[in-house]
Order: C-alpha cells, then structure tokens, then sequence
C-alpha cells in the first residue's frame, strides 16, 4: 500500500519538473548506449550495402561491409551486434544444410569481426527460416512443422555460430526443448561460455514483415508460423516458456516484438529477475520512419520515447536498428 503524501499545496508534484536539472535528478529510468544491440543484416557479395525498400535507412551488407557496421557499433560504445543472413530462394533448401555449412554468410561474418573488431560481442540467430526452401524455421514434413527433428537441425546450427566464435547465441525458431538441447551440445563441445540470450516470448506477430523482406523469407514462407510461435492473446504463457528456457540453460531471454508487449516484459523481469531484453522488431521501426518521413512526428524524439519505454518496462537491453542512431544522440548529451 502506498503511503499517503500531503495534499496540495504542501504538495506540487510539478516542483520536480521545474528545470532539466530537477529532472534529471529524479529521474526513474536511465539509457544508455550500453542497452543496445545492433542488428545487421549479411548478404554474398564484396563491398555491397543493399538498401532495404520496407526498413528505410537499414541496408544488407556484404561481409567487409559488415565487418565496417561492426568498426562503426564499437567506436560508439555499442557492445554487441547481432548478425541476420540474407539468403535468396536459389540457396534455399528442404534440408536446409545452409544452416550450418561453416561457409555460409553468417558464419563467415562472425570470424571476419572476431579478427577485425575483437571487442565487439556477436550475437547470433539460430532458425532455419533464412535456409528453409519453406521459409519456416523448422523442418516441414506433410504440411507440418516437425519439432524434435528441427531441434537436431538446430543444434548442428548453434554449433556451427559457436565454432565460428559467436559469443551469444540467440534461439528464435520456438521450438520445444532446443534451449536444453543446445546448452547440452555447447558443453560438451567445449564452448561452456557460450551465452544463450532465448527468444522466449515470440510472438506470432504482424510487425514482423520488413524484417522477412530483409532476410528473404517473405517469398518463402508458405502458411504462416501460429504452431509455434506465440498467441498474441496470451501472457501467462509467456511465463511458462521463460521458466522453461531458463532451468533448460538460457542466460538471458527475449520478449518478442516490444513495444506491443511491454505487458509482457514488465511481467517477466518481476517474475523471475533475469536478464530481459526486448526486440525492437522491424514493423515498429518502419512505423517511426514512415511517420517521421511524413512529417508527423519528430523522428529523434520518438526513437528516444520509444527506447526509454523498454527501460521502464524493466528491460535490460533492447534489439533495434535505431542503435546507432540513438548512440549519437546518446554521447551529444540528448535523451528521451
């Protein structure tokens, strides 16, 4: 129960509002170039920044150019980028042995970084939808999508990341039981500090098209993915799938989209006090540009707004492509 304050005028809740000073001096939340990860996104090819008509501002890089995003993410204190593959339908296979082929572009991203920008921490994402000639993220068999049989498929992928020197893998296929799997198969391959950051909470979302653009799966993808992915109508399952990937190994988890679901990351780090992040998913990040563009919102202010919300709802870190942007306004000295 809250204690009860004065009443006014003995109390004026606009006292400290009254300057930038007061404010910043009782203010709850704080953020700070250390709350991002950046994604980016890797394509075949050398010297290519492909522009991505439905992420306006956000390219497809070729490895060296990728390598540059990572240079550009450290120089602004980013700590970590996390690595998505482009690939087009004519690399697309039912078996999806892209996957985890040590030559793909992901893997190839990762080791070029680890040489070139050693300070930076990699994050990966593990699902065969960027390898599924059915643009799904587990294996389809007689219209289904298979879960034991995609968690084999997954793990040789997490393997695969670790080996290349990714220090975070990132699970977001929600398949059941592949946190446990992947952290037994990290162990006993010798990569015992290898982090799992579980896309715990995902949720089969609308926001999530310009990001199927960009890795090319919008062409792929046939039915759509509510058998495994999360019921935007739930929450108390969302608390079960974290308490899940948590005792099976994972370090830290995700909710997935964010500002829709705020509810969810609230509820989450209340629950159980772990490492929470929040992904700032690409319909989200379309939507402010698409209305900055239009001039119906100041863009700066509004990515600022909308970062410090994620705070507020008890995250640690977000995942958005704002991160460089908002990095800038962060060291000029400028907040939500």
């Amino acid at each position: 129960m809250r204690p009860t304050q004065a009443s006014f005028p003995a109390t004026r809740l606009r006292r400290t509002r009254q300057s930038p000073a007061v404010r910043g001096m009782v203010r709850q939340n704080t953020l700070t170039v250390d709350d991002f990860i950046w994604p980016v996104f890797v394509r075949s090819g050398e010297g290519i920044e492909e522009p991505i008509p439905s992420m306006p501002g956000v390219v497809r890089r070729s490895v060296d150019k990728v390598v540059e995003a990572a240079r550009e993410a450290a120089d602004l204190g980013i700590p970590a980028i996390c690595i998505f593959p482009y690939t087009g339908l004519e690399d697309r296979t039912e078996d999806c042995a892209g996957a985890w082929d040590p030559e793909n572009h992901a893997n190839r991203a990762i080791r070029a970084i680890k040489e070139a920008v050693p300070e930076i921490a990699i994050m990966t994402d593990v699902a065969l939808d960027t390898y599924n000639i059915n643009g799904h993220d587990g294996f389809v068999e007689n219209g289904e999508i298979v879960n034991d049989r995609s968690v084999e498929a997954l793990v040789k992928m997490a393997l695969s990341q670790a080996e290349a020197g990714a220090d975070i893998i990132g699970p977001s296929d929600m398949m059941d039981g592949r946190i446990g799997a992947i952290r037994t198969a990290l162990e006993g391959a010798g990569h015992q500090n290898v982090m799992i950051l579980s896309y715990a909470a995902k949720y089969a979302s609308a926001f999530y098209g310009p990001f199927r653009d960009a890795v090319g799966a919008s062409g792929a993808l046939t039915g759509d993915k509510k058998t495994y992915q999360m019921d935007p109508a739930n929450s108390d399952e969302a608390l079960r799938l974290i308490e899940r990937d948590l005792t099976e190994g994972a370090d830290m988890v995700m909710v997935k989209p964010g500002l829709p679901y705020l509810d969810i990351c609230r509820l989450v780090k209340d629950t159980f006090g772990a490492p929470t992040f929040a992904y700032q998913v690409s319909g989200e990040y379309a939507m402010i540009e698409a209305a900055s563009a239009n001039g119906w919102v100041d863009h700066d202010r509004v990515m600022m707004e909308s970062l410090m919300a994620f705070k507020r709802a008890g995250c640690d870190g977000i995942l958005t492509y704002f991160a460089p942007a908002a990095a800038r306004l962060l060291h000029a000295g400028k907040s939500a």
